[in-house]
């Protein structure tokens, strides 16, 4: 079969006829569609506007800087992924340093991942590294 890259996923041609591929097709879309609770920028001027608007709010802001090669950001994407669904009352964001240079810089990241927390548009919190039970003691710390 000929594998063609689209996105990150390659599209297969399945060999066993129309039903399968169907399925196969099912199964993607179905993956593709899945609703995430985590917001991703990857215009500045779109984060500029959307934090301007969030700094009235205390709502507690969880913002991940991370990169896609960084190791250490992948272990935590699942668990980052797993306290949006939960903290419901909490925003999560994710930032891409190598998409948005200039918005990590505002905020100081000189590491990834760093966890900033956020409320009434000022850092109350900031974790530097795959310490997930410290990212959720930070969230529950602040997001009440």
């Amino acid at each position: 079969p000929r594998v063609q890259a689209r996105g990150h996923l390659p599209k297969i041609r399945a060999l066993g006829g129309t039903r399968m591929g169907a399925e196969f097709s099912a199964l993607n879309e179905a993956n593709r569609t899945k609703t995430s609770h985590v917001l991703a920028f990857h215009s500045s001027a779109k984060w500029k506007a959307h934090f301007e608007a969030t700094k009235e709010t205390s709502k507690l802001i969880v913002i991940d800087f991370k990169a896609s090669w960084c190791q250490p950001c992948q272990f935590m994407e699942p668990f980052f992924n797993e306290f949006a669904a939960k903290y419901t009352d909490v925003e999560f964001i994710q930032i891409d340093v190598d998409e948005l240079m200039d918005v990590a810089q505002d905020f100081g990241v000189e590491a990834m991942p760093t966890f900033m927390l956020i409320k009434n548009g000022k850092e109350v919190d900031k974790i530097v590294g795959a310490k997930k039970e410290e990212l959720q003691k930070k969230i529950e710390k602040h997001g009440a």
